[in-house]
């Protein structure tokens, strides 16, 4: 099963190559576009913005070469005239895309416009002719009537004129249109392209925050973690082996007082005011005895003796041997059924840590109250990875632990009791730990606190072996 870390980046990198698709898309997408506006601005759509300057400059020269016929009657300028106009024809036919279909003509206006040039220029060249007919000089009384005429010439030559820059605004327009269109096509990619780069610089961002998060910020806690240990380690071997010297001494003379005290009972047998002081020492040198056993184990733990075992039964065990003292006090200890979990552990070992969670939970009531204990299965992180465990745990009803005692609540020798000796959380975790697992605790001011005491899980295979998970 993949770890949510992997499913995490696996999901991101997926999206990443979306992205990197919809930027390779985008591209893609501004290439066409970018060949599709020079599609349209090619040679022949240069040349129909050229049209109408093209067709002004044809119709000034034969209005002067008309001008010149008139003036001088040569049949040579007539000739060119003639022939100068048959061009322009030709050349606006060529042009009309009404008549051609390849014509650089793109938009409805300029169609239009030649439309009506085209007409208009065929009654120009009308009107020219019958310019040419009516101004012979072998007609009579035909002055008033070439007048005539030239001002029919006229009003075409301004109509044609006027088309003419009908015709320049149509390109105009349509030059205006195309350069619009071109910006709105460049804007169009712009965005996309701004707002892709925007998006994978947003996802490389999450990819580095998830990376550091599950990965690079868990490594540095744990390496944190592991440098608090060591030294925490460090500190306790060194207070162990004071601890054992110290405990070592104190024992000798413990062991000389309590025979010299029993020897002292036999004679003040008969004396009851010295039997009562005689109780009083008894109970102090037993009450030093288990403060020097506790010193001992902190500092000496035994090594376990591991064997398979079920953890209800070990909770059965313990609740057989504290639950006469917890009534004393008016605690109740219930004992929630669980399914048949095994642990690998020393069993004597982990029913005294029990036994300590026990009493500290039953201590932690005022007045009547609950302890429950119970076993379940769950998933802990032992030995560097990820493991099926059972979790053994003590919940009371007490007043939970403060803030101010949590801090310290591991410490050797601290002790919010009178008469503790502030080992017994102390031995343990340690106990826990020979055992490959790790006591942790939950807590709410008012409301009580739970331990649980978190063991690798066995498993019986189909044979009836023994498999560590």
């Amino acid at each position: 099963m993949k770890s949510p870390v992997g499913v995490r980046l696996w999901i991101l990198t997926a999206a990443l190559l979306v992205l990197v698709g919809g930027i390779i898309y985008g591209l893609a997408y501004a290439e066409r576009r970018i060949k599709q506006l020079e599609a349209r601005l090619t040679a022949s759509q240069l040349e129909g913005f050229r049209l109408a300057g093209e067709i002004r400059h044809g119709l000034g020269s034969l209005n002067h070469s008309l001008l010149r016929y008139i003036l001088l009657r040569d049949p040579k300028v007539w000739e060119d005239f003639e022939q100068a106009s048959s061009d322009l024809d030709n050349w606006i036919d060529k042009h009309d895309p009404n008549l051609n279909p390849h014509s650089p003509i793109t938009t409805e206006l300029e169609r239009k416009a030649f439309k009506e040039l085209n007409t208009a220029y065929d009654e120009y060249r009308a009107a020219a002719r019958a310019v040419r007919s009516n101004g012979l000089p072998a007609l009579v009384n035909s002055s008033s009537r070439l007048d005539s005429q030239i001002d029919a010439f006229d009003v075409q030559a301004q109509r044609m004129g006027d088309l003419v820059h009908q015709l320049a605004d149509a390109h105009h327009k349509a030059e205006a249109g195309f350069l619009a269109s071109a910006n709105a096509s460049l804007g169009h990619i712009k965005s996309i392209l701004v707002a892709s780069v925007a998006l994978l610089l947003a996802l490389v961002a999450a990819m580095g925050g998830v990376i550091y998060r599950d990965t690079i910020a868990p490594l540095r806690t744990k390496l944190v973690h592991s440098q608090t240990l060591l030294e925490r380690q460090e500190k306790l071997v060194t207070l162990g082996t004071l601890a054992a010297g110290i405990a070592h001494e104190i024992r000798n003379p413990l062991t000389s007082l309590k025979a010299r005290l029993y020897t002292l009972e036999k004679h003040l047998h008969a004396v009851p005011a010295a039997k009562k002081d005689t109780d009083i020492i008894s109970a102090e040198i037993s009450r030093l005895e288990r403060i020097v056993q506790d010193v001992l184990s902190f500092a000496r733990p035994s090594d376990p003796k591991l064997e398979t075992i079920p953890a209800d039964t070990v909770i059965r065990e313990v609740q057989g041997l504290i639950t006469p003292n917890l009534e004393s006090r008016g605690v109740r200890l219930e004992i929630e059924s669980s399914p048949e979990l095994l642990i690998r552990a020393d069993s004597g070992h982990i029913k005294q840590v029990l036994i300590n969670l026990v009493r500290n939970a039953a201590e932690a009531i005022d007045g009547a109250g609950t302890v429950t204990m119970r076993a379940r299965a769950g998933r802990a992180a032992l030995g560097g990875r990820e493991t099926d465990a059972v979790i053994l745990e003590v919940a009371d009803t007490g007043k939970g632990i403060p803030p101010e005692v949590e801090k310290r609540l591991f410490d050797p020798f601290f002790s919010t009791k009178e008469t503790g000796t502030g080992l017994g959380l102390p031995i343990a975790a340690r106990i826990v730990e020979r055992h490959g697992g790790m006591l942790q605790y939950q807590t709410r001011p008012g409301h009580g606190t739970t331990f649980g005491v978190v063991l690798p899980r066995e498993r019986m295979n189909h044979r009836g072996t023994e498999t560590q998970s």
